[in-house]
C-alpha cells in the first residue's frame, strides 16, 4: 500500500474517531495515559488531557483496558481539556460550563432520589482555576454521600455529559464504553443499525419520521434474531418510537445501549412484505459484525457498485482494489459509490477516494476561529480511474460521508442520488483521553464545503431525490439504485 505523508498521522487517530462517533460504536485508548497521576483533590488544579495514542499501521484500533471509575479529576480534566483545545474556546465562558455541569450533577441526583438540600452551586469569582476548585470541593461533598459506587458513577457521567452537552456540537463527545482487554475491537449492542440513531436524534430532532425501520443487521443478536433490513420496530418495551410523530430519544436510546449493564430489549416487530407482526427479546452484547466494510457487487454486468460503510484507514484503497478486481470480469461502463449508512471517519481516505475521479480539486476547508482556512485538496498521487460516477446517500451519511458527498456535487464528478445527507459535520473530533480510560472527542477547528458554505446542519442534497422505504428495504427493492444504473456515466 502506497505510504502516507506524516500529516496523515492526526487523520489516522481521527479516522476512528469520527467513524466510532457517528455509529455509536465504542472508542478506544488508554485506560492508563503514560504520566496519569492519581485522582486530585478538590485543591489542586485538574491534569492535563493526554492525546490519544496513534492507530497502529495495520489499521486496527489497540484494545484498550477497562475504564476505572470517572472521578472529580476525571470532570476537571475534561473541563480543561475543552478549554485547551475546543476550536471555538476563545468563545467559552468557564461559568457556562460549570454551570451546566452542575445542572446535570442535579438532575441525576434527583432521577435517582438522592437529591440534597445542599447541592446548590458554589458562587463563582470568574478565575477558571478558583471557580473549578471551588465547583470540585461541592462535587465532592455531595458525592461522598452517596450510597454506592453506581450511583457515584452515573452522577460523574450525567456531570461530564452535561458539560459537553452545553456545547452544542455534533462532533463532541464523551465516551466509556470499551471493548475486553486484550480482545479486538468489537461492537457492543443488538446488532443493528436503524433509519435514525440517538445521535442524529439529539442534533437534528426534526428529521425523524415514522416508521423507525432496521437498515442493516450487523450480527450479534439481531442476526441470531433473525431480524431483516426493513423490519420496522413499532415498540421497545411497550414504550412506542413515535408519539404525536414526535420521536422518543427514549425509546431509540434502548436500541443502541452503551453499557454492558443494559437490560434485555423487547421489541414489537413488522415485517413489511410479509404484513408478519411478532415479539422479540435481543440481550444486548460484544459481537464481531458480520458486515462488511467495503462490499463490491457487479451489476447490470457493466457496473462496479460498491457499498462502503465508513472512511476508515485504507478504505480508499480498497475500494480502488474492488472496482480494478470488478474490471478484471468486465468491461465497466462506470462506478455506483453506495454511501447510504455511511458514518465517516478520515479526510485523508476522501481526499484519496475522490483523487481517482478528479485532480486539483478543493473539497473542503478547515478553519479557526479567526476564519483562516486551510483547504482539504484531492489526492493527485492517486491515478484516475477514468470511470463515470454516481454517489448513493442518506440522512445517515455523516462527517467525512457529507464532505465527500458535497464535494462530488460542487465538482460536478456524478449525479447524487438519495436522500440528504446528515450534516453532522461540525468539524474533524481529536480524541483525548482521560484518566479514567475515558476518551473526550473534541473538533479542534470546524470545517466548510468547497464552496465555503455550510453544510453543518444542513446536509448535502442530492441531484436525484430518491429514499428508500422500510417498504423498499423488506422487499428487496432498492429505487435509489436503479436510478444510480440509469444515470451513471451520463450528465446529471
Amino acid at each position: 500500500m502506497r505510504t502516507r505523508s506524516s500529516t496523515s498521522t492526526f487523520w489516522s487517530r481521527a479516522a476512528v474517531v469520527c467513524t466510532l462517533l457517528l455509529a455509536g460504536a465504542p472508542a478506544a485508548g488508554n485506560a492508563d495515559p503514560a504520566g496519569a497521576a492519581e485522582a486530585t483533590s478538590a485543591g489542586q488544579a485538574p491534569l492535563p488531557c493526554a492525546e490519544a495514542p496513534s492507530q497502529s499501521t495495520s489499521g486496527r484500533t489497540p484494545a484498550p483496558t477497562q475504564a476505572a471509575a470517572t472521578q472529580v479529576s476525571t470532570i476537571g480534566q475534561a473541563y480543561t481539556c475543552i478549554l485547551d483545545h475546543y476550536f471555538a474556546r476563545d468563545r467559552l465562558n468557564h461559568r457556562d460550563l460549570l454551570a451546566a455541569a452542575f445542572g446535570g450533577l442535579t438532575v441525576e441526583l434527583a432521577r435517582q432520589d438522592l437529591d440534597r438540600s445542599d447541592a446548590v452551586m458554589p458562587p463563582m469569582e470568574g478565575d477558571r482555576a478558583s471557580d473549578w476548585a471551588a465547583f470540585a470541593a461541592v462535587y465532592e461533598r455531595i458525592t461522598a454521600a452517596l450510597p454506592a459506587d453506581a450511583a457515584r458513577q452515573a452522577v460523574a457521567a450525567a456531570t461530564i455529559n452535561a458539560m459537553v452537552g452545553n456545547l452544542h456540537d455534533n462532533h463532541v463527545r464523551w465516551s466509556r464504553i470499551a471493548p475486553p482487554p486484550g480482545e479486538p475491537r468489537e461492537m457492543y449492542g443488538l446488532g443493528i443499525a436503524t433509519s435514525y440513531t440517538p445521535y442524529h436524534a439529539a442534533h437534528a430532532p426534526q428529521r425523524a419520521r415514522a416508521p423507525l425501520h432496521i437498515t442493516a443487521v450487523t450480527g450479534g443478536p439481531a442476526a441470531e434474531s433473525r431480524l431483516r433490513p426493513g423490519d420496522v420496530i413499532q415498540s421497545v418495551n411497550g414504550a412506542p418510537l413515535f408519539a404525536g410523530g414526535i420521536l422518543s430519544t427514549g425509546a431509540l436510546g434502548m436500541l443502541h445501549p452503551n453499557s454492558a449493564a443494559d437490560d434485555p430489549v423487547r421489541l414489537s416487530l413488522r415485517r413489511p412484505s410479509t404484513g408478519r407482526t411478532w415479539t422479540a427479546t435481543l440481550k444486548p452484547g460484544w459481537f464481531t459484525p458480520t458486515a462488511r466494510n467495503v462490499t463490491p457487487t457487479l451489476l447490470g454486468g457493466d457496473i462496479a457498485a460498491i457499498h462502503m460503510g465508513a472512511f476508515t484507514a485504507g478504505v480508499a484503497d480498497e475500494v480502488l482494489a474492488a472496482v480494478a478486481d470488478l474490471g478484471e470480469r468486465a468491461d465497466l461502463r462506470g462506478v455506483v459509490l453506495d454511501l447510504r449508512g455511511n458514518t465517516g471517519g478520515s479526510p485523508a481516505e476522501v481526499a484519496r477516494l475522490l483523487g481517482a475521479f478528479a485532480h486539483g480539486k478543493v473539497t473542503g476547508y478547515n478553519c479557526d476561529l479567526g476564519g483562516t482556512c486551510t483547504a482539504h485538496r484531492t489526492d493527485d498521487t492517486v491515478p484516475l480511474i477514468k470511470l463515470p460516477l454516481a454517489v448513493l446517500t442518506d440522512g445517515l451519511c455523516a462527517s467525512a460521508c457529507d464532505h465527500f458527498t458535497g464535494a462530488v456535487k460542487h465538482h460536478k464528478l456524478g449525479p447524487v442520488i438519495g436522500t440528504r445527507t446528515s450534516g453532522m459535520v461540525s468539524g474533524v473530533a481529536y480524541p483525548y483521553v482521560l484518566d479514567d480510560g475515558s476518551t473526550l472527542r473534541l473538533p479542534t477547528h470546524y470545517g466548510l464545503g468547497p464552496n465555503r458554505e455550510i453544510v453543518n446542519g444542513i446536509g448535502v442534497p442530492p441531484d436525484h431525490v430518491v429514499p428508500r422505504t422500510a417498504a423498499d428495504l423488506s422487499a428487496g427493492h432498492d429505487p435509489a439504485m436503479a436510478k444510480a444504473l440509469a444515470l451513471v456515466g451520463k450528465v446529471s
